[in-house]
C-alpha cells in the first residue's frame, strides 16, 4: 500500500460536510459582471489581447489526463485568455471505504462498495441516500438535479447498493425485502443517443450483466433476460413505445427512465406505455423537471408516484391556475397572496419526491462560471423588407383578422364566415390542393407553416427558398412563396432557387446575425476561445459550414447524419486538438450525451421554443470538467417573432422556478398561458405575427416592469422619510442635499458610459443586450438583506411564512443570515447606532456614506458587528 493511499484510508467517511471546516478552501464564485459591451471592449483591446503565437512561447502547457469515473475529457489547452481556476486543488472525493445506506441494525446490510464510494462527489452521495430512501418506501421519485451533476452515476451507485455488487469480488446478490431467493431484472428507458453513454457508465463502476433492448436480436435478448442472464435491459424511448407490451409483462424490480421530461405529455404512446409498468419504484432523471406547462411536473410525478398530486383536476385548479394568474404583472394582491401560498405548498409536497440541485449550490466552487448573454441582433435591410411582405399575406392577415366582424354584413367573425379559407393566398392552395374547400381546421392550419417561414427570414433569407432534397412538387410550390415576398428584391438573392453560389452564402451582408457573428468569432479566436455553435437547422448549419470555410476556421461538425458510433470520436478530436477553433452541431443531435469542456464560447444561433432545448445546449460545455469561464450567446433577431419567442422562454422559465423551486420572480407580462381572457402581449395569434420592427419589445417590457419597480420603490422611501444608501436608512431630507451636488457629474458620466456601449453595440449589429440570468430570476440579494424599497402592494412578499423565510436564509452565507435577522430593528434605529458608534451625528454620518466608497462602507458595517458581538459576550458573562 503506498503512502498516499494509506493516508486516504485514514481520512472519516463523513457523508455530511461541515461548511465551517471547508470555508477557507471554497472561495465563493464571483463570475465578472461587467455588460456584453465592457466585454466585448476587453477583448478588443489589444494591450489585453498579446499574440497567440508569443504567448504560446512564453506558456509551458502541461497535458491533462483524462480521470476515470467522472467523464473528464482533456480541457483546450489554450489558456491565454481565460485563468485555470485555483480551485482544483480541493479533493472531493473520500476514502477508500464503503458507505451505508441502511438504518443501524438493519440485516442485511445495503452499501455503496468502496470502489464506488471513493469516486463520487458530497452531492452524489446525498442523491444515492435519496434514491434509497425512495426504494425503501417502497415508492418512486425524480431526480431533478442540472446537466452535469452525476445523475448516471449516482443512479449506478445506488443500484450497486441494492444489488450488493462490488467490483472486487464480482458478486451480484439482489436484496428485496419479502422476496428471498428472487432477483427482479431492472429496466431503463433512455434515448437511443445515450444507450453507449449507459453501457459505458456501467462497465467503469460496476460488474453488472446489461443487455440492450434495441434494433435486432431482441427475441433474443428478452429470453436471455427470462433466463437471468442479464441484470439490468437498457432500450430507447421508440423501442419502448412500440414494444412497450412486451417489456411490461416481465416484473420490474426497478424502472428507470432517463430524459424523464419526455413523460410531459399525457396523451403521447410513450406516456401510456410507461403507465403499463407494474412496479411501485419508478425513478426519473432529468435536468428540466418542467419545460412548458406547470401541468407537466403532474404528469411526471403521477407517474414516478401515482396520486402523489392529487387529480389532474385537483391540481389545476389547487395549483396550476392560482400561480399562472399570481405571475400576471398587473395582478391583484389576492392574487398574488394566494399564489405564494399555493406555490409553498406545491414546493412543500415535490420535496417528498424530487431532489433537485444545480451546479451553483453543487460544485460552483470547482468552476469558474457561465454568463447567459442574449444579443439582439439588427436585420439585415433586405431581411427587414422580406419580413414585411411575409406580414402582408393574405396567409396571415386571415389570421390577424380573425376576430374582426365579417366584412359581407353578417354578425360572424371573418374566421367564421367568409375568411374561414384563403383562396388567394400563397401558402392555403398548396396545403389544401386535394380540398379546395379547406379543412376542419381552417384557417389556423396556416398558424405552423407561417411560423416556420418566419423564424427562417429571421435566421438566412436564403433557407426560405426551395431545398433540393423536397419532392418537385413542394419545390415548385416553394419557388412561388419565395418569389411572392422577394418582390423586387429577387435579383439581389439570385433568383427564387437555392443558390449554390459559394460566395453569396458564405457572405454576412444580408445576414444580420452572421455579421454580428462574425466580428465576435474575430475577437474570440484572437485570444485562444473555442467554440460551440449551434443550431436547430441543417440547412443554417450548411450554410455556417461555409461562412466558416472562408474565414479559414478548423472546425468539426456534427448532425443527423453522424452516425452514433463516431460521434464520440468527433468529440474526443474536438477536446484534444489545439487546432479545432469551432464544433458545428445541430440541437437536434447534439443537445444529449456529448461533453465538450474543452469550449468555453457557446453560441445558439437560432432560438428555440422550448427553453431546455437551449439550456441543454449550453451545459454541453458547462459542466463538471470545465475550468474555464463559459460565455453564452444567444443571437436573436431584433423586431421578429425571436424576440417573443424568447420572452416566451422567460415566461416559462419563470413558471417552472417558481413551481419547482419555489423562487420569487419578476412580474413583466400580462398574458397568461391557455388563458383566452388575458393573452396579454405574448399569447394568441394576433401577437404571434404582430409587426414588431418599429419596438424594442423585450427591451420595453423589462425597462417598463424595472421602472414600475423604481416607482413604487421612490413611493416607500417619501413615506418612511429615509432613502436606501449601500446599506443603511439615509433621512431623505439629508440625503437629497448632500447628493445635489453629485447629481449632475454622475449623471454625465453615466450618458457617456451609456453612449460609447450603445456604438460599441452599434458597429457589431447588436440593438441591445442583457443577461438571461439576470431577467429571469428577480435578482441578486444586495448582501444578503431584503430590499426594503419592494413595495407590500406590488404582489411580491419577502416574508411570506416560516418556510420562505428558512428557505432564503438556507440559500446566503451565515454572515448575511445574520444581516437578515438585524431586519428586525428599524433601520432609522441602525442608522442611528451606526452614526454613534462611528462618533459622528446623523447628518455628518449621512456625508461620510454618501462620498465613501463601498468597500469602507463594507468595513464600518463588520466592525461594528465585530463591537456588538464583543458586547453581547461581555453581557452574558457577568450574567453567569
Amino acid at each position: 500500500m503506498s503512502f498516499r493511499s494509506f493516508k486516504e484510508s485514514l481520512k472519516p467517511c463523513s457523508t455530511t460536510t461541515n461548511s465551517e471546516d471547508l470555508s477557507p478552501l471554497l472561495i465563493p464564485r464571483k463570475p465578472p459582471k461587467s455588460s456584453l459591451s465592457q466585454q466585448l471592449k476587453r477583448l478588443q483591446d489589444p494591450l489585453l489581447c498579446p499574440p497567440i503565437q508569443q504567448q504560446r512561447q512564453d506558456e509551458e502547457i502541461p497535458k491533462e489526463k483524462e480521470e476515470e469515473g467522472h467523464g473528464r475529457l482533456p480541457v483546450n489547452r489554450h489558456r491565454n485568455q481565460e485563468p485555470v481556476s485555483t480551485h482544483f486543488q480541493f479533493d472531493p472525493t473520500g476514502p477508500y471505504e464503503p458507505m451505508v445506506l441502511s438504518s443501524p441494525g438493519e440485516v442485511p446490510i445495503v452499501q455503496v462498495p468502496a470502489s464506488i464510494n471513493c469516486r463520487l462527489l458530497e452531492h452524489q452521495r446525498e442523491g444515492v441516500k435519496f434514491l434509497y430512501e425512495l426504494y425503501t418506501n417502497n415508492h418512486g421519485g425524480v431526480l431533478g438535479d442540472d446537466m452535469g451533476l452525476g445523475k448516471t452515476i449516482q443512479t449506478i451507485a445506488f443500484l450497486a447498493a441494492i444489488y450488493d455488487n462490488d467490483t472486487e469480488h464480482c458478486a451480484s446478490k439482489m436484496i428485496i425485502s419479502g422476496q428471498a431467493g428472487k432477483r427482479g431484472p431492472i429496466l431503463i428507458v433512455c434515448p437511443t443517443s445515450v444507450i453507449q453513454n449507459w453501457e459505458n457508465e456501467f462497465s467503469k463502476w460496476a460488474s453488472f450483466k446489461v443487455a440492450v433492448y434495441h434494433g435486432a436480436n431482441r427475441d433474443l435478448i428478452l429470453e436471455k433476460l427470462e433466463a437471468h442472464g442479464s441484470d439490468i435491459l437498457i432500450t430507447s424511448f421508440d423501442t419502448f413505445r412500440i414494444y412497450g407490451s412486451i417489456l411490461s409483462e416481465v416484473h420490474w424490480e426497478i424502472v428507470i427512465v432517463d430524459e424523464a421530461h419526455r413523460l410531459k405529455n399525457e396523451k403521447s404512446k410513450l406516456y401510456q406505455a410507461c403507465l403499463e409498468i407494474k412496479t411501485k419504484k419508478r425513478f426519473g432523471l432529468t435536468g428540466t423537471i418542467m419545460q412548458n406547462k406547470i401541468l407537466e411536473l403532474f404528469n411526471l410525478f403521477d407517474w414516478v408516484a401515482p396520486g402523489s398530486l392529487g387529480t389532474r383536476e385537483h391540481f389545476r385548479d389547487f395549483y396550476d391556475e392560482p400561480l399562472k394568474h399570481g405571475q400576471r404583472s398587473s395582478a391583484p394582491e389576492r392574487f398574488v397572496r394566494v399564489a405564494e401560498e399555493r406555490k409553498e405548498h406545491l414546493v412543500l409536497v415535490l420535496r417528498k419526491y424530487l431532489l433537485r440541485r444545480t451546479k451553483e449550490e453543487t460544485i460552483g466552487h470547482l468552476m469558474m462560471g457561465k454568463e447567459d448573454n442574449v444579443v439582439f441582433c439588427a436585420m439585415s435591410e433586405l431581411q427587414k423588407r422580406v419580413y414585411k411582405r411575409m406580414l402582408q399575406l393574405p396567409d396571415i392577415q386571415c389570421l390577424i383578422n380573425k376576430d374582426l366582424p365579417c366584412r359581407c354584413g353578417s354578425p360572424l367573425k371573418q374566421v367564421e364566415c367568409c375568411n374561414r379559407t384563403v383562396p388567394n393566398g400563397v401558402i392555403w392552395p398548396f396545403l389544401h390542393k386535394d380540398n379546395p374547400d379547406g379543412c376542419d381546421s381552417c384557417p389556423f392550419c396556416l398558424v405552423l407553416p407561417c411560423l416556420v417561414k418566419l423564424q427562417q427570414i429571421s435566421n438566412h433569407v436564403e433557407l426560405i427558398k426551395p431545398n433540393s432534397k423536397d419532392d418537385i412538387e413542394k419545390q415548385r410550390k416553394d419557388a412561388e412563396f419565395t418569389s411572392a415576398i422577394f418582390g423586387n428584391d429577387i435579383d439581389l438573392v439570385g433568383g427564387s432557387t437555392q443558390s449554390e453560389n459559394f460566395m453569396v452564402l458564405s457572405g454576412v451582408e444580408h445576414c444580420g446575425k452572421m455579421r454580428t457573428l462574425e466580428k465576435l468569432m474575430l475577437s474570440w479566436v484572437s485570444k485562444g476561445d473555442k467554440i460551440l455553435l449551434f443550431s436547430y437547422s441543417v440547412r443554417m448549419l450548411d450554410i455556417l459550414e461555409k461562412f466558416l470555410i472562408r474565414k479559414g476556421y478548423c472546425f468539426c461538425r456534427l448532425d443527423g447524419s453522424i452516425p452514433m458510433s463516431c460521434r464520440q470520436s468527433l468529440v474526443d478530436e474536438f477536446n484534444s486538438s489545439p487546432s479545432k477553433q469551432v464544433f458545428l452541431i445541430s440541437t437536434r443531435a447534439g443537445g444529449l450525451g456529448l461533453n465538450l469542456v474543452s469550449a468555453n464560447r457557446v453560441v445558439i444561433f437560432d432560438p428555440n421554443w422550448n427553453p431546455a432545448q437551449d439550456l441543454q445546449a449550453q451545459d454541453r460545455s458547462f459542466r463538471y470538467g470545465q475550468r474555464r469561464h463559459v460565455i453564452v450567446f444567444r443571437l436573436l433577431a431584433a423586431g421578429s417573432l425571436e424576440e417573443l419567442v424568447y420572452s416566451r422562454q422567460v415566461y416559462k422559465q419563470q413558471l417552472s422556478n417558481i413551481a419547482v423551486s419555489g423562487k420569487m420572480e419578476k412580474r413583466y407580462f400580462e398574458g397568461v398561458q391557455d388563458c383566452k381572457e388575458f393573452q396579454g402581449e405574448l399569447f394568441g395569434i394576433c401577437n404571434l405575427f404582430r409587426d414588431l420592427s418599429d419596438k424594442l419589445f423585450t427591451s420595453e417590457i423589462i425597462e417598463s416592469n424595472e421602472n414600475r419597480l423604481q416607482a413604487y420603490g421612490r413611493q416607500n422611501d417619501e413615506k418612511s422619510g429615509a432613502t436606501i444608501v449601500g446599506n443603511c436608512g439615509i433621512p431623505a431630507k439629508e440625503a437629497s442635499e448632500a447628493s445635489s451636488s453629485d447629481s449632475e457629474a454622475r449623471k454625465s458620466d453615466e450618458s457617456n458610459i451609456a453612449m460609447t456601449n450603445k456604438s460599441m453595440l452599434e458597429d457589431l449589429g447588436i440593438v441591445y443586450a442583457h443577461r438571461n440570468e439576470e431577467i429571469v430570476n428577480f435578482g441578486p440579494w444586495i448582501k444578503g438583506e431584503i430590499d426594503a424599497s419592494m413595495p407590500k402592494n406590488d404582489g411580491v412578499k419577502h416574508q411570506c411564512g416560516p418556510s420562505t423565510a428558512k428557505r432564503l436564509l438556507n440559500g446566503r452565507p451565515k454572515v448575511a443570515q445574520k444581516e437578515a435577522s438585524s431586519n428586525k430593528v428599524p433601520k432609522k434605529s441602525q442608522y442611528s447606532l451606526l452614526a454613534q458608534y462611528m462618533g459622528m451625528k446623523e447628518v455628518d454620518f449621512s456625508k461620510w456614506l454618501l462620498s465613501a466608497s463601498n468597500s469602507e462602507r463594507e468595513k464600518v458595517l463588520l466592525d461594528y458587528k465585530q463591537h456588538k458581538e464583543k458586547l453581547k459576550m461581555g453581557e452574558e458573562k457577568q450574567a453567569d
